[in-house]
């Protein structure tokens, strides 16, 4: 990289003129450099710079600037801002004694993201038609069990399906009962049910 290739620099994708986030880039040929975050600073977040030299001593004390004017100077070349905001947004540079003076970075702020959480993601299709599948089923199985332990078990043949109760009649009343069979023809139905 040269000198010359400093700017502002983006991206444009697709056809509907949309474009990613500026970005300031510095290409400097001289002995300091400001360390800075290329992307915006989400606000609430820390901002870290860093002022170092090209020639030794690395880390030196250096005085750091906002918009021209001076923040602090910090011993060891680094400077944290806490919990940054919009406020903070600006042109940043930092000046090491003996060595010069970095080029100015501009520091974006973006806002703190209000979205709602993204909704909780459908569950797979195999576990969905399982579900499915128990809904629609469990009522029949249900029935089908309902219905086997309520009717009695039958042994095939060994219980008549009609049953007869015989009682014994006085010899008065079998007379007359004998009678009556004369008149009636006697006849069973079995049923099974």
């Amino acid at each position: 990289m040269y000198e010359e290739d400093s700017g502002v620099y983006w991206c444009e994708f697709g056809g509907g003129g949309a474009s990613s986030m500026v970005v300031n880039i510095s290409v400097s040929g001289g002995s300091v450099i400001l360390q800075s975050p290329v992307l915006p600073v989400m606000e609430g977040h820390n901002l870290t710079l860093s002022c170092q030299s090209k020639t030794p001593p690395s880390n030196p004390s250096a005085v750091f600037y906002k918009d021209g004017s001076l923040i602090r100077t910090e011993p060891i070349g680094h400077m944290t801002l806490q919990h940054v905001s919009r406020s903070d947004e600006g042109l940043y540079k930092c000046h090491i004694r003996d060595h010069g003076e970095s080029p100015s970075s501009w520091i974006s702020v973006s806002e703190r993201s209000t979205e709602a959480p993204p909704p909780a993601s459908a569950p797979p299709p195999l576990v969905l038609r399982v579900c499915l599948h128990l809904v629609v089923i469990s009522p029949f199985i249900i029935s089908t069990l309902l219905l086997v332990s309520l009717c009695p078990q039958r042994a095939s043949g060994s219980d008549p399906s009609v049953s007869m109760v015989m009682t014994q009649h006085s010899h008065a009343e079998q007379g007359l009962a004998d009678d009556y069979d004369d008149i009636i023809t006697s006849g069973t139905t079995e049923h099974q049910f």
